[in-house]
């Protein structure tokens, strides 16, 4: 009976989650249902589960729609119909061409248009329908003679007149528009929504063949749909067995290279695992990803493999991970296993300048010219908290100061907010959680066997590749297992070094020798003493704390640290523990015997996501099925909070049954919840371990050319200016930009180090650019006046490179460079053209008078202002030069005493007490370049909060664990800076 059944999936205008659609339907006794959300199809896998879950026969469609103005309806009859209805949607929206009046000639749809005034001949599949709304008219209607083709369309978007008034403002929050001005054209009518069968025989009064030929449509449509079959891309090379032997040839192939010579507990541990991929069905999904890693291999891109497949000796054996499982007694049930319903997950790393172009092979390779098999995944971006008061606040009228206001004190006890506060606050509410438009996931892709448009529409966002319309946890449920093609910066910061380093020095680096790597002395004293600046994953603050008082300087201490450090294992408490534990062997004793037994490696502590397993099923005797329900749910990924606590419970029978000690019990439980999304497989935390060892590499006997990869490539814990202290530390000469010496990018020529244009932050990319080419073609530049005769450029623009002291070459001052810039444009017109301006115009030599010095000081100003961070000593400006302050290098002598020392702020990291009080943990350098870190507890960050970037005059008492120096600090000011004016 209800053809025309909206969700929230209609963004920005339905307002029912499905399981509120359901249940309502349900409530009104009504047995079948067609979702029809307005041009998208997000919504239909979660409502066919519902449905049926429910009894009720679900019926899937798309209501097409320019704006809110509606088309017409499209019903599925089967697969194939959805399969026309998302190709059709797809289409339109991907070429942002408008729905015209009627639709396509489908053959396995039925399509609805809304009661138009003309009559016109219909296809066998089309109908017309009526809403009550308009029957009072309907009788004058030339439809009235054809009543087998008429049935009654209404819409169902609401439930209740709180959901009518959310709806309107979500219109309002889509139109940018206020409240009041919201036209009705762009709502629904407070009518659309859910009735029962008698309610609508009453509205449909002398109509009932509305409602019998609406319930006969329904009836009609059959779509039935096998969740648990895997849906990707199968048969690569023409049949499943073909996949098969050629996936086990290139394994063992790929072994021997590995391995060079393959061993019975090699072959055997291979063996299984590729009977257990065969039987899962995942063998073409190991052999897509095989073929990008093979495509990445043969244009030069490097990637790191992580994620749980790591604990597979066949991606090992495939160069999909670097990770060798059988070092690492890594086990492969944690990837797959025949109790997991969950697909298997590769996590591949690529460089962020090259996984646009592996994105863009696995389209051309799996796409057809008839159909296309492959879209990115997804995401629902969500109204949160401060987004959607920000969004109602506009839609109110709100100034902003007023929004920014409400925000804040929203939450706060005994708040009382005015009328629109009060309103704003209540939809906020209402309105929280609800998915507001589609968003790119972070790297996942989807390969389907079938033409992807059986399973969704899709669009096309900036991004330039189509995009699904349901997300990753849809994806999943319904078979299709996502690649997950990600990028980051670390893997630049490599490559990119290892191009300088053969530029700069003529050596060629092999970077793939980390077993050489874990061996090295160098690493190992680096790793030790926490000098790991710049190096991928081990670099933050924290990291570099843990590192020295582990004292760690092996790969399995580097493999754990990586996951220790996450805060799942440090808010247990277990952090701490563990390094008691590994510094102190005798603290060992202190673990569970049965805990110790299965873990040994990590001294009976669960550091690992594969630990919850093992305490699961070896502490707990849970079966794996469970036990990885519990680890999924530990992970952020259950499906079934339900199943959840049947397992959470099923663990404390068995651990009473057992006759576990309660204590230990409860406290296992406490680090398994501790666990919740933050830590990490032991595959993942080796892969990691690796490429954190590759830039240890680097940054220990290249750690110029390392460095001035990290500044090119824009990523890393730290500002690019620490980046810079760095290289000033390992003796670089940093040198400002320069017009004849730098590039667009930083460049290093033996131990000096040009900044690139790209650092100046209001020089235009066309003016580097410019400058660059016309340096390229006719040589360097000889000095001020040449350049500006040769190079197209304002003033303005100009002045950016004078004062930064790109001219500096000339032997002239800044002040001079500037005094003749201004006496050269002030004869001009405002931009010069490029071209011998100064020859056939003969203007007159610039007479530059006598002018003052320019301070120091002012020289670090100007280099804050362009470049965001200063090149020399900041500490030149602090105004009382007079304070007196000890070196980092000096705090073990002043163990358990209290110090000033005079810093720079680097990083803070914002932290909660137990209690929920804010404190802080800060990272510094001393006038000699030193780090110095430091800890401020809740009293002291309300009674002296950081106040941004600048120098600061901290007191605190020196403290130590091991062999790790901090300041408990007692008073923490920034300090005040000279002032030309003064």
């Amino acid at each position: 009976m209800h053809l025309n059944c909206h969700s929230y999936y209609s963004f920005k205008y339905g307002t029912l989650p499905i399981e509120e659609l359901i249940s309502e339907a349900k409530g009104k006794k009504l047995d079948a249902l067609a979702l029809t959300d307005i041009n998208s199809t997000a919504g239909v896998f979660p409502f066919l589960r519902e449905a049926s879950r429910n009894g009720i026969h679900p019926v899937i469609g798309i209501d097409f729609r320019n704006g809110t103005q509606q088309a017409y309806i499209g019903l599925a009859k089967n697969q194939e119909g959805f399969f026309e209805l998302n190709k059709h949607l797809s289409h339109h929206r991907i070429k942002q061409v408008p729905f015209a009046d009627r639709a396509p000639e489908f053959t396995n749809s039925f399509i609805i248009y809304p009661l138009p005034d003309q009559y016109f001949s219909l296809r066998e599949n089309e109908y017309i329908g009526v809403s009550p709304e308009r029957l009072n008219q309907f009788h004058r209607s030339p439809w009235l003679r054809h009543k087998d083709r008429l049935v009654l369309l209404q819409p169902a978007t609401f439930t209740s007149k709180r959901d009518f008034s959310a709806h309107r403002l979500l219109r309002s929050i889509d139109l940018n528009a206020l409240l009041s001005k919201l036209p009705l054209s762009e709502q629904g009518n407070a009518s659309d929504r859910l009735y029962g069968y008698a309610e609508m025989v009453a509205r449909c009064e002398n109509h009932s063949y509305l409602i019998y030929n609406a319930q006969k449509l329904l009836e009609q449509c059959q779509f039935s749909f096998y969740f648990q079959a895997v849906k990707n891309k199968r048969d690569i090379l023409g049949s499943d067995w073909q996949d098969y032997d050629y996936l086990r040839e290139e394994t063992f192939k790929g072994a021997t290279l590995r391995y060079g010579k393959t061993t019975p507990e090699i072959e055997t541990r291979i063996e299984k695992e590729l009977e257990l991929i065969q039987q899962k069905g995942f063998v073409s999904y190991f052999l897509i990803n095989y073929d990008i890693i093979r495509y990445a291999q043969q244009k030069g891109y490097y990637h790191v493999g992580r994620g749980s497949g790591a604990n597979s000796i066949v991606a090992y054996s495939l160069f999909i991970t670097d990770v060798d499982p059988i070092e690492l007694d890594l086990y492969f049930e944690r990837f797959i296993n025949l109790y997991r319903e969950n697909p298997p997950d590769f996590d591949i790393d690529f460089s962020w300048k090259d996984r646009d172009d592996i994105i863009d092979y696995v389209f051309k390779k799996y796409n057809t010219p008839e159909q296309e098999h492959v879209c990115l995944l997804a995401t629902h971006t969500t109204f949160q908290y401060n987004s959607v008061f920000r969004e109602l606040g506009k839609v109110f009228g709100l100034p902003k100061t007023e929004i920014e206001s409400l925000i804040y004190h929203a939450d706060k006890p005994g708040y009382q907010p005015d009328q629109f506060g009060r309103l704003i606050i209540k939809y906020s509410q209402v309105l929280k959680n609800f998915p507001s438009h589609l968003s790119i996931h972070a790297g996942g892709i989807l390969i389907a066997h079938k033409p992807i448009h059986y399973y969704t529409a899709t669009e096309l966002p900036p991004k330039g590749f189509p995009i699904s319309h349901f997300d990753m946890h849809v994806a999943e449920d319904i078979g299709l297992h996502k690649f997950d093609i990600l990028s980051q910066r670390g893997l630049g910061h490599i490559k990119t070094a290892v191009e300088i380093i053969e530029q700069n020095q003529g050596v060629k680096v092999d970077i793939h020798q980390v077993s050489e790597f874990k061996k090295d002395p160098k690493i190992k004293m680096h790793l030790r003493e926490g000098k790991t600046i710049g190096a991928f994953y081990v670099e933050s603050p924290a990291m570099r704390m843990l590192l020295a008082k582990m004292k760690a300087d092996e790969y399995l201490e580097l493999v754990a640290a990586s996951s220790i450090i996450r805060p799942g294992v440090a808010r247990s408490g277990m952090m701490r523990e563990y390094i008691l534990r590994h510094v102190n062997p005798a603290r060992r004793k202190l673990a569970h015997p049965v805990l110790y037994d299965i873990m040994p490696e990590t001294y009976g502590i669960m550091v690992y996501q594969e630990d919850v397993i093992k305490v699961a099923h070896y502490f707990a005797k849970l079966s794996l099925s469970e036990a990885d329900i519990l680890r999924r749910g530990m992970s952020g990924k259950s499906r079934s909070k339900d199943e959840f606590q049947r397992v959470k419970s099923q663990f404390f029978i068995n651990c009473q049954q057992l006759g576990r000690d309660p204590n230990v019990t409860k406290e296992l439980w406490h680090q398994i919840e501790s666990f919740a999304g933050y830590s990490f497989a032991k595959g993942h935390s080796a892969s990691f371990a690796v490429e954190s060892y590759q830039s240890l590499f680097l940054k220990v006997h290249f750690p110029l050319e390392f460095m001035v990869a990290v500044v090119n490539n824009f990523g890393g814990f730290y500002h690019t200016e620490f980046y810079i202290h760095e290289l000033r530390m390992n003796g670089a000469q940093i040198e400002a930009p320069h017009i004849n010496e730098s590039d667009y990018l930083t460049n290093i020529k033996g131990r000096v180090v040009y900044l690139g244009f790209i650092h100046l932050k209001n020089l235009e990319t066309a003016t580097s650019e410019r400058l660059l080419r016309e340096r390229s073609q006719h040589g360097p530049f000889a000095g001020l006046e040449d350049f500006i005769a040769r190079v197209e450029i304002s003033l303005e623009q100009l002045l950016i490179l004078i004062r930064i002291g790109c001219f500096r070459f000339t032997q002239k001052t800044k002040q001079e460079c500037l005094w003749e810039a201004h006496f050269i444009f002030n004869q001009q017109r405002k931009v010069v053209p490029a071209g011998g301006l100064f020859q056939k115009q003969g203007l007159r030599k610039a007479q530059v008078p006598q002018l003052e010095a320019n301070d120091p000081r002012q020289e670090i100003i100007d280099q804050i202002d362009i470049l965001e961070f200063p090149l020399d000593s900041p500490f030149l400006l602090v105004k009382d030069q007079s304070v007196p302050s000890i070196s980092a290098k000096k705090l073990k002598k002043f163990l358990g005493k209290e110090v000033q020392v005079i810093g720079y702020l680097v990083t803070i990291k914002y932290t909660r007490t137990v209690k929920g009080d804010i404190m802080n943990f800060g990272t510094f350098v001393d006038r000699s370049g030193d780090w110095v870190d430091t800890v401020h507890f809740p009293p002291v960050v309300k009674k002296h909060p950081f106040k941004g970037r600048g120098i600061y005059l901290i007191r605190g008492k020196v403290t130590e664990e091991f062999s790790f120096y901090t300041i408990e600090v007692s008073r923490c000011e920034r300090m005040a800076y000279w002032n030309a004016e003064d």
